[in-house]
């Protein structure tokens, strides 16, 4: 009963989301590097706020988290809007991060320097989720694989956290899904649904690898890592700046060079993490270094041998 409250509340927002944005012109225009051609709707990834909203409201206990959620969701929403200084957005994630570290006790458990290295993936992990969000239903697709992994662990495997902690962020999910799953998207998830998303399933992994002492889960998200880490190095290679906006990410190769459908795209992506995560689930044996090893040589391997012939012109 109550999921089935939420998630009529949560559909109506963002019918309500819709018209407000259509109303202020919160829309999304399309550019030489965009793989989209047609003006549509940003933000719809708000609807994450308001689960997260939904989450403080039931379970109290996670005043801390949401807090955070809300403060790196906020003001991805605001730079949505007006663009905002590169420094003032990245104090507000060191801000949200330092919450999320608070609440998973991080600085009581590891010393300084892990606390350091901590900082940079979860940041770096934040922005490789904003930069894979060029595609229709690639961030909502990708993110329910994920988050379903963890429910699976949390329900039948280690007891991490509460459940209504990943059910409501699917939920808010599988509505966005509904609008933008579409060859002519509906509406954006925008810098305040993938930044958003990325902070709370991170938070969900880092309090797993904690309580398991197993860094393998961390691979739960190495498709989406081997593309821009590999993306990176590449564009450095190109003397490029990697700080601007591109269309050298293996999907945009895939979408925008080859003209591969975005939702193919999306569901193919979001497939061969579904596999990697059943099999970091049933492990068959495999050491963590096994899994690390059979999870990234291939996906490396396919990236740098297939790239170089997706982007060659026809002749």
């Amino acid at each position: 009963m109550t999921y089935g409250i939420i998630t009529i509340l949560v559909f109506s927002c963002m019918l309500l989301y819709f018209r407000i944005a259509d109303h202020y012109n919160i829309i999304d225009h399309p550019n030489e590097r965009s793989s989209h051609s047609d003006v549509t709707i940003r933000g719809g990834g708000v609807i994450f706020l308001l689960a997260a909203i939904c989450a403080a409201i039931l379970h109290p206990g996670y005043w801390l988290p949401v807090s955070g959620t809300l403060i790196i969701g906020i003001i991805s929403f605001v730079d949505d809007r007006f663009t905002i200084s590169s420094r003032l957005r990245l104090l507000f994630h060191l801000l949200a991060v330092t919450i999320m570290f608070i609440y998973l006790n991080v600085f009581h458990i590891e010393p300084f320097y892990v606390c350091i290295l901590l900082y940079i993936m979860v940041i770096g992990i934040i922005n490789m989720y904003n930069f894979m969000d060029g595609i229709n239903g690639i961030t909502g697709a990708y993110s329910l694989v994920v988050l379903g992994g963890l429910q699976y662990i949390n329900l039948r495997q280690v007891a991490f956290v509460h459940q209504d902690m990943i059910w409501l962020p699917m939920l808010a999910d599988g509505v966005f899904l509904y609008f933008n799953f579409r060859k002519k998207a509906k509406c954006f998830a925008g810098d305040v649904g993938s930044v958003t998303i990325a902070f709370w399933i991170i938070m969900l992994l880092i309090q797993l690898i904690f309580i398991t002492h197993n860094w393998a889960y961390i691979l739960f998200l190495v498709v989406y890592g081997i593309d821009s880490v590999v993306t990176i190095i590449h564009r450095l290679l190109l003397r490029q700046n990697i700080f601007k906006a591109h269309r050298l990410h293996f999907y945009q190769i895939l979408s925008n060079e080859r003209n591969c459908s975005h939702l193919w795209v999306a569901f193919g992506y979001s497939l061969l993490q579904a596999v990697i995560i059943v099999l970091i689930i049933n492990r068959l044996g495999l050491t963590t270094s096994s899994l690390f090893m059979i999870t990234i040589i291939p996906l490396v391997i396919i990236y740098v041998s297939l790239k170089p012939i997706l982007m060659k012109k026809d002749q």
